[in-house]
């Protein structure tokens, strides 16, 4: 019967129906993933037990706790009860075709080069008026009290990466912005918002800046022309994934300097 259970919990059907279901559920189709899960405490420290207690692999059972999972952030993302007090601007960044090129350059050049890239990007940060909230492998988060100091700061942090090399390697970085108010839990931040800016930076493709038309809501008249930024309505190719975990109605922008 154990066997039975095991093998309908795995059955590829089963688990594709849950994760459908899913989706009309309220919240985040995709929480339960690492950019919704990462950050301490509340809902997403118990998705992250949930995915050590349960299998590691796909399974409709581990599908059903974090949708329980998922309706109950928004539960509290609705309430007010998930959401800060202050509203901040969010930098997500990482590198393109960083873990191919990782991969075959071992653990010391790797190092070598996430050192000197961040030597090259989080002193922008700090200048203007950031604060790195944590390293990601090949990328970092950072909050910005201001969202034109954020979009400054990506620009000059790609400036000063330009600079770096390793052997025949060019670090290329892609980022994304969003303004919004997530809630501060020690010296982390999680919310919805977190995982907008997460998903916006994911749209960056080839390196690119996007920002939220949230954030380009946020600045005063003429700013964008003030630091030289120009600001392009991003359209999905034909062929792209769809972003999972954003609003219908957020619309997304690709910035150029």
């Amino acid at each position: 019967m154990l066997a039975w259970i095991r093998a309908v919990d795995s059955a590829p059907a089963v688990v594709d129906t849950v994760r459908r279901a899913r989706r009309a559920l309220p919240g985040d189709p995709s929480f339960g993933d690492p950019l919704s899960t990462a950050g301490p405490g509340g809902v997403r420290a118990m998705a992250r037990a949930a995915d050590r207690l349960l299998d590691d692999g796909p399974g409709a059972s581990r599908e059903v706790s974090l949708g329980a999972l998922q309706v109950w952030q928004a539960l509290l993302e609705r309430t007010g009860r998930g959401r800060g007090t202050r509203e901040v601007t969010i930098v997500f960044t990482d590198l393109i075709g960083f873990s191919d090129w990782a991969l075959a350059a071992g653990d010391e050049a790797t190092l070598d080069l996430l050192r000197d890239v961040a030597r090259a990007i989080e002193p922008p940060v700090a200048d203007l008026g950031g604060h790195v909230v944590k390293r990601m492998g090949d990328g970092m988060m950072a909050v910005f009290t201001r969202p034109d100091r954020a979009i400054e700061a990506a620009f000059a942090a790609r400036t000063a990466l330009a600079e770096v090399r390793n052997g025949g390697y060019r670090p290329r970085m892609r980022v994304g912005i969003h303004t919004g108010v997530p809630r501060q839990i020690g010296a982390d931040w999680l919310g919805v918002d977190v995982n907008v800016a997460a998903r916006v930076m994911q749209a960056g493709g080839d390196a690119n800046v996007m920002a939220s038309s949230v954030t380009l809501d946020a600045l005063e008249p003429g700013l964008l022309d003030d630091l030289g930024v120009r600001a392009k309505a991003y359209r999905r190719g034909l062929f792209a994934a769809p972003l999972r975990g954003v609003p219908d109605d957020l619309r997304l922008f690709t910035l150029t300097h």
